[in-house]
């Protein structure tokens, strides 16, 4: 499958969304935890801990008993699963031959154990060392958990689970939410540029420690200016707008604006053009009282953001779309 087919798509296991490694068969080399680390896998060369080599993914012992390895992955956003990355990265002589992963969906807290109705989304497949393997998924049905199975044994660096939100619709209905992010469905759907970062990284959740967890482009060389387009949880009046440059202190974009869209694609002001400050959060009470379905965000000339904010409310109708979804 083509990378970019899913990987538009947020992962939705990433544990700085709230992901988690609730349970493993085995984790003797190296800790399940790793599995969902943002950031690409590292490795130092001759570096030998009490167990062996240190390596920066989930490893296994090797398995001398009939069965298979396997880890349960709570999803920090649920949703419908549209793509599964299993990364073998620096792992050439321990990887595992094999791999599937399943999933299923279970609302509240339970444990590992109390974890009921799994799904095969990606068969067993064949992996090879020190790769990345892209599969896709054309399950339509929302998931809260992922379980990875390799075959018999080995290491895996990384487990990326892209798809599309579905929040839980008790925690939107009647309360002033943040409309743009991530976990309540929001989604970057264009963008001019994003050579520095991915733009998704401006609805995560949580704030950004450095400038790699927000939006940066590369330096413009002519007249105009870098934008994106996010599609909102649903159609909502959005209140307040907050655009955080934090840690971008000398390339934060010079000034802003944001542009409300109507569903029948109509378009009106937000907020005009404004100054922004470096590492800064800044804060704008609105006074639109139009529904949007989507915002643009215009920087200027060009720089990045840590964090777009847009906190209002949904409609009933949307609202109704979202309980549908559910």
């Amino acid at each position: 499958m083509n990378r970019q087919d899913h990987e538009k798509w947020p992962d939705l296991a990433a544990r700085n969304c709230g992901g988690s490694v609730i349970a493993a068969s085995d984790e003797s080399f190296a800790e399940k935890e790793a599995l969902i680390r943002p950031g690409r896998p590292v490795f130092s060369p001759k570096t030998f801990g009490g167990k062996g080599q240190v390596y920066d993914g989930w490893e296994t012992r090797r398995r001398r008993t009939p069965g298979h390895d396997w880890a349960v992955v709570r999803l920090g956003m649920p949703g419908v699963i549209h793509g599964v990355i299993i990364d073998t990265a620096w792992f050439k002589g321990n990887f595992p031959p094999y791999a599937s992963v399943e999933a299923c969906a279970v609302d509240g807290h339970p444990t590992a154990d109390e974890l009921t109705g799994w799904v095969e989304i990606v068969p067993r497949s064949l992996l090879s060392g020190d790769a990345h393997h892209h599969f896709g998924v054309s399950d339509e049905r929302r998931f809260t958990h992922v379980r990875l199975n390799i075959y018999p044994d080995g290491g895996v660096a990384r487990l990326r689970v892209h798809g599309d939100v579905i929040p839980d619709p008790a925690y939107l209905s009647g309360l002033t939410i943040d409309l743009a992010a991530l976990e309540n469905g929001g989604l970057v759907t264009a963008c001019s540029d994003e050579f520095y970062s991915a733009p998704n990284n401006v609805i995560a959740s949580g704030e950004a420690r450095n400038q790699a967890e927000g939006w940066e482009t590369a330096r413009r060389r002519d007249d105009g200016n870098d934008w994106l387009v996010v599609r909102l949880a649903g159609a909502g009046r959005i209140q307040v707008a907050e655009l955080d440059t934090r840690n971008l202190v000398h390339n934060a974009p010079g000034w802003a604006a944001l542009t409300g869209i109507e569903a029948d694609g109509g378009e009106f002001a937000l907020l005009d053009k404004t100054r922004l400050h470096p590492d800064t959060r800044h804060r704008f009470r609105l006074d639109s009282d139009r529904e949007a379905v989507a915002v643009r965000l215009d920087i200027y000339p060009d720089g990045g953001l840590a964090r777009l904010r847009l906190l209002g409310t949904l409609t009933p109708e949307a609202v109704q779309k979202i309980n549908t979804r559910w």
